[in-house]
């Protein structure tokens, strides 16, 4: 569902991280001796000592979070240790026994979440396989364009909506390739678009009643508190919609939130794909004095190159058109489609590479119209999928003695020949170049996607120079219907019965791997580890917390501040609290704790406590200012976020979720 049942918590830090750092700045040691003073000053005035040493890790794995003092994936399995180290050190720490007892400490690796989310990962990656991901990420594209403000709402919304009848971290899983591809295609940085993505994902889990599992077990809870009311203070227990209106309020701010301060609150780091793209062409520049760029342009009515033929102009114009579309026509690029006889017509797109110059005196000459950015052709001619590259004529070629144009070379080869570097000189478009016999160790400058390249490797005519561009998996389109049973089977056991979460999802990965749609090592490949791992090493620190009463007992001093105040600040000191204990332990055993409390204080000040009861279940969600949140460790690494990303981007959206839920309850409820 929209959370698992255990702790839904943990963190991913990007590779390398901050991993074998120096030793601590002067930042650092300022702040450990803060909290170091603040723990101390804990441990006079707890009432337990074991409340006062969980406290103290507690204290520890925060600031370890906060500042980075080594890999945040260290830091937990470091806690983790600590904690069962104090099974052994008991007798000196004043304590009679361990925080943690060694027999579980380890039980978080067998744990539902544990469970779910390497079965989410793997089948993402069957539908992914299939290339059903890269479908939707093209659709997404075509609707949205390559621009942030049209793609994150899309992507968004898309996500939250799944997010309310399914678990949040398995949407967010299945959209992971998707918004890598667009990425990809669109060169918007996947740090752009994850974080949007996953914040939503987490916000979808308010929409319905069986969106998270701590709204999935609140009406539970309101049973069982039922029992101890008397008649006239019996709670009804909600619908599956009731929280509907708060949930897409909350949904609507953080998609507004991205869209409107996105450009100040989210990082820009340059994506992979974008990179190399751009490196590829830094180097051409370099070592061949070729500045040629690629753009889209759209031949108007009335324009005199209506019924002309690409031969008539290329040379002439120095520009090489390398893909063209016809309104309502699907893109011609690669092999066997653009030829020199193709013939220009009215309301033709054409992907053109050329220096800006010459493009340019090109546009202005016809009276066409140069699009800002790629549309017809943002996918096709993504650097993700096509690019420049360079491929040598060996002795032994058949193609020796040939032109470009004897062997039609951009329709049966589908490489563009934009340049040739011959005896120490580079020629272009407009030397002739391909009216030249090829001679061998001619080097041929092409424009060509990536698939023909791969292709090209393996022909004896040429040898490809160029190998770091992306290779193109071998998707298995055949497999799809496997894919999309298994993983229907999966999301009906999830929805419509009672069994386990893992146990449902594990169905669909298996039967993925059993039908063929995955092999056993792609499985493996798919599953994050270092996620996994970091997950299991945390949901010992939240035991300890809720076992040592340390929880209870941090509740009842913040609740005890507030008792005498209005209502409405009582119920925000209980989201607050409630905000709190989901950074650091299950929103589930947050749920569980506070409930109760909140029932009993509701009732103590006249309020509704069902209302008070829900309250705690919807802030139970508002998990972004730490990135400590199962759908916030699937992002960090992919997107390279750092904790100090979330702190800044998360903290506004934790005000604004408290915001707008209270105003929401207030105006509702």
């Amino acid at each position: 569902m929209g959370s698992t049942n255990q702790a839904d918590h943990t963190t991913l830090e990007e590779e390398g991280g901050t991993q074998g750092k120096s030793p601590l700045s002067v930042k650092q040691m300022i702040a450990a001796l803060v909290f170091a003073a603040v723990a101390l000053y804990l441990g006079t005035i707890v009432p337990t000592i074991e409340i006062a040493w969980v406290s103290a890790v507690l204290l520890l794995t925060i600031y370890l979070f906060a500042f980075e003092v080594v890999g945040v994936d260290v830091a937990a399995a470091t806690v983790m240790v600590l904690l069962g180290l104090t099974s052994l050190l008991a007798p000196m720490m004043g304590l009679e026994q361990g925080l943690v007892d060694t027999q579980h400490i380890f039980d978080g690796f067998s744990s539902n979440a544990v469970m779910s989310i390497i079965a989410v990962m793997i089948i993402g990656a069957g539908l992914d396989k299939t290339g059903l991901m890269s479908k939707v990420a093209s659709f997404i594209l075509k609707i949205g364009g390559t621009t942030e403000g049209r793609i994150i709402p899309i992507i968004s919304s898309t996500v939250g909506i799944i997010s309310s009848f399914m678990q949040n971290v398995g949407a967010a899983a299945l959209f992971l390739p998707v918004v890598s591809r667009i990425s990809a295609r669109s060169g918007i940085p996947m740090s752009r678009l994850l974080m949007p993505m996953g914040f939503t994902a987490i916000l979808g889990g308010t929409v319905t009643m069986v969106g998270s599992s701590p709204l999935i077990l609140l009406n539970d809870l309101i049973l069982t508190s039922n029992q101890g009311l008397p008649a006239d203070q019996q709670m009804e227990t909600w619908g599956l919609f009731s929280v509907t209106p708060v949930g897409l309020a909350l949904m609507a701010t953080g998609i507004l939130y991205f869209v409107i301060a996105g450009r100040f609150v989210l990082p820009v780091s340059k994506s992979e794909n974008g990179t190399k793209a751009a490196d590829s062409m830094k180097y051409f520049r370099d070592v061949y004095n070729m500045d040629y760029s690629l753009n889209e342009i759209v031949v108007p009515d009335g324009s005199k190159l209506v019924g002309q033929k690409l031969d008539d102009v290329e040379t002439k114009y120095r520009v090489r058109i390398i893909a063209n579309k016809l309104p309502g026509q699907s893109s011609q690029v690669g092999p066997g489609t653009l030829a020199r006889d193709t013939e220009f017509q009215a309301g033709m797109v054409l992907g053109v590479v050329a220096a800006p110059g010459h493009l340019d005196y090109f546009v202005e000459k016809y009276g066409l119209i140069k699009r800002d950015v790629l549309r017809s052709f943002v996918e096709d001619l993504s650097s993700a999928k096509a690019g420049i590259a360079e491929i040598v004529i060996p002795p032994g070629s058949k193609l020796i003695g040939k032109s470009a144009r004897d062997v039609w070379m951009r329709k049966t080869y589908g490489l563009a020949l934009v340049g040739m570097h011959r005896g120490g000189e580079t020629l272009g478009e407009g030397d002739d170049i391909r009216n030249m016999p090829l001679q061998a160790g001619d080097t041929l400058i092409v424009h060509t996607t990536w698939r023909t390249l791969d292709r090209i490797s393996q022909d004896k005519n040429f040898v490809v120079v160029t190998t770091e561009y992306p290779h193109e998996e071998k998707l298995r389109p055949e497999k799809l219907k496997w894919a999309g049973l298994f993983f229907g089977i999966a999301l009906f056991l999830v929805l419509f019965t009672d069994l386990r979460l893992s146990i449902a999802l594990l169905t669909g990965a298996m039967g993925m791997i059993l039908s063929g749609v995955l092999k056993i090592e792609e499985a493996y490949e798919a599953v994050s580890w270092k996620t996994v791992f970091l997950l299991a090493s945390l949901i010992p620190l939240g035991l300890a917390v809720e076992t040592s009463g340390t929880a209870q007992w941090i509740a009842q001093q913040v609740l005890s501040v507030v008792g005498d105040a209005p209502v409405w600040v009582i119920q925000a000191a209980v989201a607050v609290l409630a905000t709190f204990f989901t950074l650091v332990m299950s929103n589930v055993g947050a749920t569980v704790l506070l409930v109760p409390l909140a029932v009993n204080i509701a009732l103590g000040v006249g309020a509704n406590p069902a209302v008070f009861a829900l309250t705690v279940a919807i802030a139970t969600s508002n998990s972004f200012i730490i990135p400590t949140h199962q759908v916030n460790a699937l992002i960090m690494g992919p997107a390279g976020y750092r904790v100090a990303d979330f702190m800044k981007a998360g903290g506004i959206m934790t005000i604004l979720f408290l915001v707008v839920m209270m105003l929401m309850m207030n105006t509702i409820f």
